[in-house]
C-alpha cells in the first residue's frame, strides 16, 4: 500500500519533485516519519477575524498571532488509528510566545479516493482536500467542504461561515529547502490567515506516532 498522498494523486504523484516525493510519501509501508523545522512569517485578516482565530485557539485549527521568522515545527507521523485506518499527523508548532507556544493540529486519511483532513485535537471539523501537481515539482492543496461532528451533532458546515485553504508546498534545490505559503480566504469577508515559511526535514524510522500528536478523540464520520 502506498502512502494516502500517493494514492489520492495516482500517476501525477510522480511529477512531484523527489524531495516533495519522499516527504509525502510518508506512512506505514515507508516506516518512517517526516520531521521538519524552520520559520515562518504569520499574518491575519482585520481585527474583527481575531475572536474567530481565537475560538480555533481553543482546539489547536487555528493560531491568532502574528509574527515574522517565528520557529516552528512540523511532525508527520504515519500511525493505524482506532478504526483501523492509515492516518498521517500534520502537527505544526509554533513559537510564537516565550513559553507559550501556538499548535495547529491536522490528521489525514484517504475517504473515497480523496485525502480528508481532521482538524483540531477532537476531530471535530473534516475537510475534503483537492491536490495537483504545479509546474516546479511542488503540491497545491485546495480544501473543499467542510463537515462539523460534534457528539451527536453533524452538519455541513456554511462555506459562509468559514474560509477556504489554499496551500502551495516546493522544494527548492538553490537553498536545498523546502517552502510552504498558505492563505484562507472567506468569499465575503477576503482574507482571514496566512502563513509562509522556510524549513528542511529529517526522516525517522516511525510506523506509529507519538501520542502527543494523535487527537483526542477519533471521528468515525467523514
Amino acid at each position: 500500500m502506498t502512502s494516502v498522498f500517493e494514492q489520492a494523486l495516482g500517476a501525477d504523484f510522480r511529477r512531484l519533485h523527489p524531495m516533495m516525493q519522499r516527504r509525502f510519501g510518508v506512512g506505514l509501508d515507508a516506516a518512517e516519519a517526516c520531521v521538519g523545522r524552520g520559520t515562518m512569517t504569520i499574518r491575519r485578516g482585520p481585527w474583527w477575524t481575531v475572536p474567530f482565530l481565537q475560538i480555533g485557539r481553543l482546539r489547536n485549527i487555528l493560531v491568532p498571532d502574528l509574527g515574522t521568522d517565528v520557529p516552528f515545527t512540523i511532525e508527520n507521523y504515519p500511525y493505524r488509528d482506532a478504526l483501523g485506518r492509515e492516518t498521517v499527523t500534520f502537527v505544526r508548532t509554533y513559537a510564537t510566545r516565550p513559553g507559550r507556544p501556538a499548535r495547529f493540529d491536522a490528521t489525514m486519511i484517504l475517504s473515497d479516493g480523496r485525502v480528508l483532513d481532521y482538524l483540531g485535537t477532537h476531530q471535530h471539523l473534516a475537510v475534503d482536500l483537492d491536490l495537483r501537481v504545479d509546474e516546479r515539482g511542488g503540491l497545491v492543496l485546495t480544501s473543499d467542504a467542510q463537515r462539523f461532528h460534534e457528539g451527536p451533532v453533524s452538519f455541513r458546515f456554511p462555506m459562509l461561515f468559514s474560509g477556504r485553504a489554499t496551500m502551495h508546498e516546493w522544494w527548492s534545490d538553490d537553498d536545498r529547502a523546502f517552502h510552504v505559503d498558505l492563505e484562507v480566504h472567506n468569499r465575503v469577508f477576503g482574507f482571514l490567515f496566512g502563513y509562509r515559511g522556510t524549513f528542511t526535514c529529517e526522516w525517522v524510522p516511525a510506523t506509529d506516532a507519538p501520542e502527543r500528536l494523535k487527537p483526542r478523540r477519533t471521528e468515525a464520520r467523514t
